[in-house]
């Protein structure tokens, strides 16, 4: 099992990664991050995309669809943004976000690895 500042690290190791975020998409509040640019908050980000998740856990409430979200990706000119909500029993309300360099990024294996940290991720 890995803590948060394991887990993001290993994150961090994916190729082609930009920067991670454990985040709240409750609160919108981000709970760690790693990486990053100069150019790019990634506080910002993440906390602009808990109006994705929000939205996409809404309309599966609606369509009261039996079912839960793996993931939810982003595809920019330049960049794969990877949403990845928490499963876990103390997961509840928290979402991994993982940008990735499209030049860089194997998206399928990025993919496998992120689905990897969260499952070890101990909160």
């Amino acid at each position: 099992m890995a803590n948060l500042d394991v887990a993001l690290k290993n994150a961090m190791q994916i190729e082609g990664a930009i920067g991670v975020a454990l985040v709240d998409y409750t609160s919108g509040m981000t709970l760690g991050v790693a990486g990053g640019t100069a150019e790019l908050d990634l506080t910002v980000a993440a906390a602009g995309n808990t109006d994705v998740v929000r939205a996409k856990m809404r309309t599966i409430e609606m369509l009261k669809l039996n079912d839960e979200i793996e993931d939810v990706l982003i595809t920019l000119g330049t960049q794969y943004h990877v949403i990845r909500p928490l499963t876990g029993r103390h997961g509840k309300g928290l979402f991994l976000y993982l940008m990735l360099s499209k030049s860089r990024a194997n998206l399928a294996l990025a993919r496998h690895q992120l689905r990897n940290i969260e499952e070890s991720l101990e909160l």
